[in-house]
This record gives C-alpha cells, sequence and structure tokens, in this order.
C-alpha cells in the first residue's frame, strides 16, 4: 500500500462522494460552489458525505473565489463549526496583495484546527515567491501537503517546477507532499511518476459530462488504474 499513489477527487454532494470512492479515489476534497473555484461546504453537507464514504475528507476553508482570506472572524467560526461535525483535515492557502503567504489569517485557522492535518491549496502557484513562502509555511502544524500545478496556468507549464521541487523533497519547506493539481491529464502522469510524484488531484477529469453532471465511477477508475499501471 506505501507505494500506492494518492488519489485525491474534489466532491461537491454525497453522490459525488459514494462515486469517486468507488472508482478508487483515497480522498476527498469537499467544496461547494466550484465556479468560484470551490468554497467551504456547509456543515451539514459535510455531515452528508461523512456518513456516506469512509475514505478521508479535506474541506476547503474558502469564503470568496481568489487568494485573499477576506472575513477571517468568519471563516474561523465555520471551521470551528466543521470540527465540531467531524471535519479532521483541511485545505485552505491564502495570499497577500503582495503575493506573500497570510500568515496572519493561517496562524488564525491552525490555532482552531488543533493539530489537524492540511494541504496548502493552489495558492502557492500565485506567489511572488514559491521557496520563500514554503519556508515561511515550514514550521506551522499540521501542513502535510501542498496542491500545486508548479504554475498559475496550470501542469502543462509547471512540470519542470513539480520535478525540481521534488528532488528537493526533505529539504526544510520541502518536506510536505506534493499534490498535483489543476489542469491535469493523464499524459502527464509517465513524466510525474517517473520524477517521483505520488499524489494526483482532480476534479473536471472525474466529470466526463461537465461540473453540472456527477463525478463519473468509471472516470475515477480510469485514473486509479493509470496511477496503478
Amino acid at each position: 500500500m506505501s507505494n500506492r499513489a494518492v488519489l485525491e477527487v474534489i466532491a461537491l454532494d454525497e453522490e459525488d462522494a459514494v462515486a469517486a470512492q468507488a472508482g478508487g479515489a483515497d480522498r476527498l476534497e469537499l467544496v461547494t460552489d466550484i465556479a468560484a473555484d470551490g468554497l467551504t461546504p456547509s456543515r451539514t453537507c459535510f455531515a452528508a458525505i461523512r456518513a456516506a464514504v469512509d475514505i478521508p475528507l479535506r474541506v476547503m476553508l474558502r469564503l470568496t473565489d481568489g487568494f485573499a482570506a477576506g472575513d477571517i472572524d468568519r471563516l474561523v467560526a465555520r471551521a470551528t463549526e466543521l470540527r465540531e461535525a467531524g471535519a479532521e483535515e483541511f485545505v485552505f492557502g491564502f495570499l497577500t496583495a503582495d503575493g506573500d503567504p497570510d500568515l496572519v489569517a493561517v496562524e488564525r485557522l491552525i490555532a482552531v484546527l488543533d493539530g489537524c492535518r492540511w494541504t496548502f491549496h493552489r495558492a502557492i502557484d500565485r506567489a511572488g515567491d514559491r521557496d520563500a513562502l514554503r519556508k515561511q509555511l515550514a514550521d506551522l502544524p499540521g501542513l502535510d501537503t501542498y496542491l500545486t500545478a508548479g504554475a498559475a496556468t496550470g501542469v502543462d507549464d509547471g512540470l519542470a517546477v513539480l520535478e525540481a521541487e521534488t528532488a528537493r523533497s526533505g529539504e526544510p519547506g520541502y518536506e510536505p507532499r506534493i499534490l498535483v493539481g489543476g489542469g491535469l491529464r493523464l499524459d502527464h502522469l509517465p513524466r510525474l511518476r517517473a520524477a517521483g510524484l505520488d499524489a494526483f488531484h482532480i476534479g473536471g477529469a472525474a466529470r466526463p459530462n461537465g461540473w453540472k453532471a456527477p463525478v463519473s465511477p468509471d472516470a475515477v477508475r480510469v485514473w486509479r488504474e493509470a496511477l496503478d499501471a
């Protein structure tokens, strides 16, 4: 099992979650409002999905489209609510207007997450300095993953960055696992796997009929089989 690559799939509701698990997803990222690139789901939505599947769930903490934290008091309240509902893993990441990590917002969330594991999401792809961001976040409790395409425009343009960052695995700031997502396609996998990357995140790729249709277990299974090959 230790050599098996992680496949994380975006789920909007229980139907998605059940289909993704059936197709071989290892973990789900729970969001609502995909038009805004994924916002925090309701407590009710989380509870329904938690009851429907038994794989790990990472819950998005974001109130508005973009990478600014916005109303951090409200976000902390939502995070507290989700923790009370049983959420144990999260996804978030905020930048200042200058493209630096918003440590104030991130640290306020970590304070209420109480040691939970979390992913710093694709805000890293918009950061002014990726290496500096990683070093600034290096000692934060619970941070175990970066969701990144290697470039703001997607994996096509970020392949070399992903390879270079994987090669630095274990250095200060480079201990968290890289979860590749953002314009990821099946034809990227051989090169990424050869570089040692072992965690992959899909959204639209799990929905051949678009975001208005549910996750397709068959589409997820194609990715599972490609990763296991």
